[in-house]
């Protein structure tokens, strides 16, 4: 038998966070904000990304170790 979900149950810390977040509304801007800085990165050149691939030189498996 499925257990039926409470809907009007409402935790302590989502009470606390809608009403943190109605009070200063300029948070969510600053979370958009923020993630765009951290996250959203431009698209890839593939082309740019292939010459670098190839324009990159092979180092030795141990450089500090003398020939």
């Amino acid at each position: 038998m499925p257990l039926k979900a409470d809907s009007t149950y409402v935790s302590e810390f989502t009470t606390f966070m809608n009403g943190f977040l109605k009070d200063n509304p300029d948070v969510a801007a600053g979370q958009v904000e923020g993630r765009a800085l951290l996250w959203d990165k431009a698209p890839i050149d593939l082309d740019e990304r292939a010459r670098n691939n190839a324009s990159r030189v092979e180092q030795k498996p141990y450089p500090y170790q003398p020939e």
